[in-house]
């Protein structure tokens, strides 16, 4: 039976391993053992994900947050590698682009385990953020590349990825499973009442929150939004929050807590738009029908870009008040399966037992 390490440590994370984590026990020849690196600390933003989504409870949790880049990276390093040491893994499975999924990668690598990549090959290209090391580190020590889009192989493949003994695997979306599956069980966020019509907002993008210039211009832009288009309805990362209230800036959208995969998923579908500087909630818009303003000044998902239901603006005040003019309310529809259909995890499952 072949031993799965699975590597998590962020809400994106334990979405994918929701629907991940069930094609694998699905099969009698894997055995997955699944290391919390508590990436995100907040039970909103943690806890609820493992109940809600019915991932069993982790079989490590190492409760690293907090601290810079570097610091958080080198302390889970450390411990996963003790980690692995213990476990004798025969694989490693890593998620997306965050410092637990380099840490995981790297301590694999030097420990000559085997890692596979899901949602290899995304580029944004763009070297000021932290993610896109990741990925690219990530992607350059592992066997097994789980390309979540054409492009994503594309990308590979121009970066010398097919001279390579790896696997570069076009399995689809995880993230497209896992919004088919839990869609039945969306619930109202709790504790708040939320407007008929309404916008709903992401904001937590180091390259925003970190530039006082371009945090100021996009709340100024929520805040005019909220008053004169649409209610906007934003939950918000603790680490946001504090630096806001540092700032000193007036944001008068509804404020909430993070909530938990389902209460997201509601938002998402029963919202008119979604404007966020999010990787992954690009994808879950469209998945539920809707167009997508994203604040940031590149994107890895090209193909929404492409295919005219996703637009980049940037942190520029007046670029999103024009967009979210122009795309609130628009119904977007998946006609062409961009993201391989809801089949992405049973691929991966069967890749990694050999099927």
């Amino acid at each position: 039976m072949n031993r799965i390490l699975t590597i998590v440590g962020a809400r994106p994370q334990f979405i994918k391993a929701g629907v991940v984590s069930k094609a694998i026990s699905a099969r009698s020849d894997l055995n997955e053992i699944i290391v919390h690196t508590g990436q995100h600390f907040d039970a909103n933003m943690s806890d609820v994900f493992f109940d809600q989504l019915g991932i069993p409870a982790p079989d490590c949790q190492l409760n690293i947050h907090g601290g810079s880049h570097g610091a958080m990276t080198g302390r889970m390093l450390e411990k996963l590698e003790e980690v692995m040491l213990g476990e004798k893994p025969d694989r490693v499975l890593v998620y997306g682009d965050t410092n637990s999924t380099l840490a995981g990668a790297l301590a694999a690598a030097k420990l000559h385990i085997p890692v596979a990549h899901i949602e290899a090959g995304l580029r944004s290209f763009n070297m000021n953020m932290p993610e896109e090391i990741n990925r690219i580190l990530t992607d350059q020590i592992s066997d097994i590349l789980f390309c979540p889009t054409d492009i994503a192989v594309s990308n590979l493949k121009r970066e010398g990825f097919e001279d390579k003994p790896v696997s570069v695997v076009q399995v689809g979306d995880v993230m497209q499973d896992s919004a088919l599956f839990f869609a039945e069980r969306a619930e109202v966020p709790r504790g708040v009442t939320i407007s008929e019509e309404f916008i709903v907002a992401t904001l937590h993008r180091a390259e925003n929150t970190d530039n006082p210039e371009r945090l100021g211009s996009i709340i100024k832009a929520l805040n005019d939004i909220h008053g004169t288009i649409a209610p906007v309805v934003l939950p918000l990362h603790p680490r946001t929050r504090n630096v806001v209230k540092k700032l000193g800036l007036d944001l008068s959208v509804q404020v909430i807590d993070p909530v938990g995969y389902f209460e997201m998923v509601w938002l998402l579908s029963k919202s008119g738009l979604v404007l966020t500087d999010s990787g992954g909630v690009q994808k879950e818009a469209f998945f539920f029908g809707k167009a997508c303003v994203t604040m940031r000044d590149q994107t890895e998902w090209v193909e929404l870009i492409n295919a005219g239901v996703n637009e980049l603006v940037g942190a520029d005040y007046s670029s999103i008040i024009d967009s979210v003019k122009r795309h609130y309310g628009r119904v977007v529809k998946d006609e062409n399966e961009l993201y391989g259909g809801g089949r992405a995890a049973s691929r991966i499952a069967n890749y990694l037992s050999g099927q």
